[in-house]
């Protein structure tokens, strides 16, 4: 079994000199120029900067839903770049979770429904897809709620089954675009506790783009997102004589 300084030492997600632009002629929009980020398997990072600074493309690239104009984006060793629409498909579906800011659930689909439709892409079986569907559930803290549909269900409690929805999964990265949009506090903190737990228990990597403050105190590194170009945050208590 490897201990935990090795699997700090495995890099989950590599992005080397990435560029996006958008338009054409003189509408070219430079949204990210020349990004260089490193995260080991295990690891939280956390994104932060003003709408619009490119944090959701950069969490696009990195999930394999869109394509850089320059510069290669490595994730478990592979890199993600040079693949066809195919083989990107095939790896979202079996190695990445995505949890959405307004992600789309199924509305006539109770809540583990819309989780075991997701299981079904990387082909898991029926029992096993309950399986995990109810203890995702049961991690966000919604067993009870488990039959109904979305309708039936607050902003808040419809963000938990997105997350449960990923986490279900079990995927090696989970990319996470304000996941704690629409919580109190509470839950909110107990969210990324989870992740914590998951990250540590099965080296899942997170990398998070919010504006919620709280989630920097919990992460490992703490990035900022400006003029397209990201730099390591430096801790307040790193900052203090």
């Amino acid at each position: 079994m490897s201990t935990n300084g090795r699997h700090a030492e495995t890099i989950a997600v590599k992005v080397e000199g990435v560029e996006r632009s958008f338009g054409q002629g003189n509408t070219v929009v430079r949204v990210l120029r020349g990004i260089d980020l490193t995260v080991h398997a295990g690891k939280l990072i956390a994104l932060y900067g003003p709408s619009g600074s490119g944090k959701t493309t950069l969490l696009n690239l990195i999930g394999a839903l869109d394509y850089p104009n320059e510069g290669r984006i490595e994730v478990n060793g592979e890199a993600i770049t040079q693949w066809g629409e195919r083989r990107r498909a095939r790896f979202r579906r079996r190695h990445v979770g995505f949890i959405f800011q307004n992600a789309t659930l199924l509305p006539t689909y109770t809540a583990l429904e819309n989780i075991d439709l997701a299981l079904r892409l990387p082909g898991l079986g029926y029992f096993e897809r309950r399986k995990r569907a109810k203890s995702a559930l049961a991690a966000v803290g919604l067993s009870a709620w488990s039959n109904h549909i979305p309708d039936e269900l607050s902003g808040g409690q419809r963000q938990r089954i997105t997350i449960a929805r990923a986490l279900a999964l079990r995927p090696a990265l989970i990319l996470a675009d304000e996941p704690t949009s629409g919580l109190d506090t509470t839950t909110a903190r107990r969210v990324m506790a989870l992740f914590r737990g998951i990250a540590e228990a099965q080296q899942t990597t997170f990398i998070i783009v919010s504006h919620d403050p709280m989630i920097a105190e919990i992460v490992d590194t703490t990035y900022d997102l400006h003029d397209g170009k990201l730099v390591p945050r430096v801790a307040q208590k790193e900052q203090q004589p």
